[in-house]
């Protein structure tokens, strides 16, 4: 199985500031935020061929319960989340409700189950990666984590925002992307590497720094949302084996559907009422 720093650097990125930001919130008034921006990733004007899967016996997609708010077990133990909810609609859309089965399985248990033939795909949260692309097929990406200065509410700096930032102390996690992000397209910026989400985000709140740099999550932000795939890669997809793009095609199809029709748009407001676009 591909190292967890390689396969999935969405899923521990996320847990982590999402944890740190619930942490965070008295910079931000999420009653007051302002209506949150849909991302929209798909062309509405691309037709993409529908799949006959007539003859597929069965998909099941394989995930976890330990990714909220994507895939979580409920108050009354069921299997819930915004996976969970996105791979009902692609059955429906698919037509083979019928055959569609939502298995969740320990993290570490996801790829053996896919390539011993218990799964079909797996939607979790891998990154499509050069190294993951040798063992998966992967759908276009349904959703993106654009980076994010977040900022205390009453500091927050708005666009344009390079100058302001001149000289002033930026956090950001050590060896990350968004470090190298950060240098790079911010280099006037005092940059202060920390090695964990949550002593980020206390110097944060504490004023020991004037702002944090990371993925766009609930919290006041300052500027952007900045995208920028050769950093931070291509965006969640859904997996599956690497003989089967087929399979990913069809993903792509059901997701651009899912798209047109709004129901992407129901699922994000649903589980991400405050945007981090």
């Amino acid at each position: 199985m591909i190292g967890r720093s390689v396969i999935v650097p969405f899923r521990w990125i996320f847990l982590a500031l999402l944890s740190a930001l619930i942490g965070a919130l008295p910079f931000a008034d999420a009653t007051r935020a302002a209506e949150p921006q849909v991302p929209v990733l798909w062309d509405a004007k691309e037709r993409l061929p529908k799949p006959d899967l007539s003859a597929l016996p069965r998909l099941r997609f394989l995930t976890t319960t330990d990714f909220p708010p994507f895939n979580f077990l409920d108050g009354s133990g069921r299997l819930s989340g915004f996976h969970i909810d996105l791979a009902r609609a692609i059955c429906a859309e698919l037509g083979i409700v019928e055959k569609c089965q939502i298995q969740a399985l320990p993290w570490n248990d996801l790829d053996d189950a896919l390539r011993k033939g218990e799964g079909e795909a797996i939607i979790a949260g891998i990154a499509a990666t050069p190294e993951s692309r040798e063992k998966y097929a992967f759908s276009r990406s349904y959703l993106q984590f654009p980076a994010r200065f977040i900022m205390p509410k009453a500091k927050a700096f708005t666009e344009p925002i390079l100058d302001k930032l001149r000289s002033k102390r930026v956090g950001v996690i050590a060896g990350s992307a968004h470090e190298k992000m950060l240098r790079d397209y911010f280099s006037t910026v005092q940059v202060v590497p920390f090695d964990k989400a949550e002593d980020l985000y206390a110097d944060l709140k504490a004023g020991r720094i004037d702002a944090a740099f990371g993925d766009g999550m609930r919290c006041r932000f300052a500027g952007g949302p900045y995208l920028a795939p050769e950093y931070l890669g291509s965006g969640m997809a859904i997996a599956t084996r690497a003989g089967d793009p087929a399979l990913a095609a069809a993903f792509d199809y059901a997701l651009q559907e899912i798209s047109i029709k709004g129901t992407f748009a129901e699922f994000y407001l649903r589980y991400f009422p405050v945007s981090f676009f």
